[in-house]
């Protein structure tokens, strides 16, 4: 009788509650009344499913052939970049040496998956994740540089270029012609939507007629090639609307000019600049994936490249903690080497778990993609917010243990700190791929709840929906539910965490389900809470990665497997105890809280700085 009364007050509070939910444009549905389904552990993960498919077991994706090329690759690029590059002169000269460029080009450091045929490499992502984790480790500006090319600058042609154009294009990109991505503008930032470069087509229909500009272009001032989003006409329903559209242009078309280059905090030697259009002609087969298709190119280059900042920076990771390690092993003070300390113990050991964890996704996310993998996007964002946060904390904790050396410039650290700041910024900023995670997932999770709620409409034809939705809610609630038993995909020391995680996937479905019926559309006002369930889905993800690739050096008896089986479990617990509190707080248990910061944050926003005075009153 009780589970009855669960089962209808469940079902009441969907049917009267649920409203539309807030459309992300990044995530597709498969029809309006179809439930989308995926592999995606991370979308399944809101609607308290465990998906396993895409972490376990840890990918193994090279052939025996790719791992003979990178064996063969790997060892050049580590020696030009610790004999011929020399970072510290890059950043005090803010640009690269062209003894450095020209040695890259003739690596095929600027064409590493362009296929061979077209003059590149041909490499798979999880090759080109290996190579940019050597880059990463050495000089971020360089890898700006080659990342700001080939990531972004020609990805599109890659991923969207008709047989003509790749041709036509990758075949000079990869002989010392730059690429640039232009999309950023003076108005338009994170709302990519907003551009205001427009692009018309000429009276006589054979090409657009470009004008605009764009602002902190890597790139921008040395680029022969660029990828150009800009606002086009298009007919639709019967009536002109601006959608936007990608182009591939060309310096030499005429009227693209570039400023002089910025002045940047980091990143010093890649070249920034703002770029100019004014009246470039562009003949119309140099649109990129159809006109009005622009968002579309935009988003889904920048997904696929940011599995290659999680690379890069877990190579910048392990050089730091290298450093560090080393300075605290021979550094003496009070008749004890520093590693004798147990707060310098825990720092390392702090610092080595981020960057465990760092390259675990690099990986993973590399992995799915070989593997033809389809829904990797909220991964691969999660992977970029996750290396950009630990590199930061990790070259930060460096520079503690080195003390007074760690701040000067001899050890390379405080450039390497001010290289990363811009990490956390770009290519979608933290922030905003926190929330595009949790929208994301809010809205896979409520196609099934529409669904349920579609149901309600005619409850004869839906019974068994009605009752099996019913019953799974109110089992979870009394907490009868069954979860899922990971513990055999993972090795036998790490079960113990595997049946915390799982409980974790279910507490978390719970929290979205709560926050779907609380919030309905609304919730996408509700940034507070969206970060929150941001933060649990990166502790529950990097949890799952963790446990995977340590069980696999188990499963392979790998020398390090008993310090990755210490890591993981370490990360695992430390990640997973943070859950139950942010799901709490998602739930409105600090609701007051949250409002009163940030009603606070608004009058300091409209009083224009700190609202207190000095205690002199002066």
């Amino acid at each position: 009788m009780k589970s009855a009364k669960v089962i209808l007050g469940a079902n009441r509070c969907l049917q009267n509650k649920l409203v539309p939910l807030y459309s992300c444009r990044a995530a597709s549905t498969a029809g309006k009344d179809a439930v989308r389904q995926s592999d995606s552990f991370t979308l399944n993960l809101f609607r308290g499913q465990l998906q396993p498919a895409q972490v376990f077991p840890y990918p193994e994706v090279l052939s025996a052939d790719q791992k003979q090329v990178l064996q063969e690759l790997v060892p050049p690029v580590e020696r030009f970049f610790s004999e011929v590059n020399d970072p510290a002169r890059n950043d005090q000269d803010a640009s690269i040496e062209p003894e450095t460029l020209n040695g890259l080009w003739d690596l095929g450091a600027f064409g590493l998956q362009v296929p061979c045929e077209l003059g590149g490499l041909g490499l798979s992502n999880t090759q080109y994740a290996r190579l940019v984790e050597v880059v990463g480790a050495h000089d971020l500006g360089v890898g700006i540089t080659l990342g700001a090319h080939q990531s972004i600058g020609f990805k599109g042609i890659l991923l969207f270029g008709t047989p003509e154009q790749k041709q036509k294009y990758l075949t000079r990109v990869t002989n010392r012609e730059y690429a640039a991505f232009c999309l950023t503008e003076p108005a338009s930032g994170s709302d990519a939507g907003s551009i205001k470069t427009r692009a018309v087509l000429s009276p006589c229909g054979t090409k657009y007629i470009l004008n605009g500009s764009k602002i902190w272009i890597s790139n921008g001032g040395t680029a022969e090639i660029m990828t150009v989003f800009a606002q086009t006409p298009v007919e639709k329903d019967g009536q002109t609307v601006d959608k936007v559209t990608a182009f591939i242009v060309e310096r030499a078309f005429g009227g693209v000019s570039s400023g002089p280059p910025e002045n940047k905090m980091g990143i010093k030697c890649s070249n920034t600049a703002e770029v100019y259009y004014e009246d470039v002609p562009v003949p119309i087969e140099n649109v990129l994936g159809g006109v009005g298709n622009g968002f579309k190119v935009a988003m889904n280059i920048l997904n696929n490249g940011r599995f290659g900042m999680a690379a890069a920076l877990a190579g910048t990771q392990r050089a730091a903690i290298r450093q560090a390690a080393e300075h605290a092993a021979a550094r003496t003070q009070f008749k004890r080497k520093l590693m004798d300390f147990t707060a310098i113990r825990d720092k390392l050991a702090h610092m080595c778990m981020l960057q465990y964890v760092t390259e675990s996704l690099a990986y993973m996310v590399s992995g799915n993609m070989d593997a033809g993998c389809s829904d990797y996007h909220l991964e691969a964002a999660i992977s970029k917010v996750f290396a950009s946060d630990a590199a930061w904390l990790v070259v930060d904790e460096a520079i503690q243990i080195l003390g007074g050396m760690g701040y000067m410039k001899a050890t390379g650290l405080e450039r390497v700190l001010r290289d990363l700041r811009i990490f956390r910024i770009f290519e979608g900023t933290n922030d905003i791929l926190r929330l595009f995670v949790a929208l994301t997932g809010i809205q896979f999770a409520g196609s099934s709840l529409k669904e349920l709620q579609r149901a309600f409409k005619n409850p004869a034809a839906h019974l068994s929906l009605i009752f099996t939705e019913g019953a799974r809610r109110a089992q979870r609630a009394v907490g009868l539910a069954p979860r899922a038993d990971i513990g055999s995909l993972v090795a036998p020391e790490l079960r113990g965490a595997a049946g915390e995680l799982a409980a974790a996937v279910d507490q978390f479905g719970q929290a979205v389900e709560g926050t779907l019926v609380k919030y309905g559309k609304g919730v996408v006002e509700e940034q507070q809470v969206l970060n929150l369930l941001a933060a649990a889905t990166i502790d529950i993800y990097t949890s799952a990665v963790v446990l995977s690739r340590a069980s696999r050096a188990a499963r392979l008896a790998l020398p390090t497997a008993q310090e990755e089986l210490q890591l993981a479990s370490a990360w695992a617990r430390e990640a997973l105890g943070r859950v139950g509190p942010a799901l709490a707080a998602a739930r409105g248990e600090h609701d007051a809280h949250r409002r009163a910061l940030s009603e606070l944050g608004l009058r300091i926003a409209t009083r224009g700085g700190q609202l207190s005075l000095n205690p002199l009153n002066l």
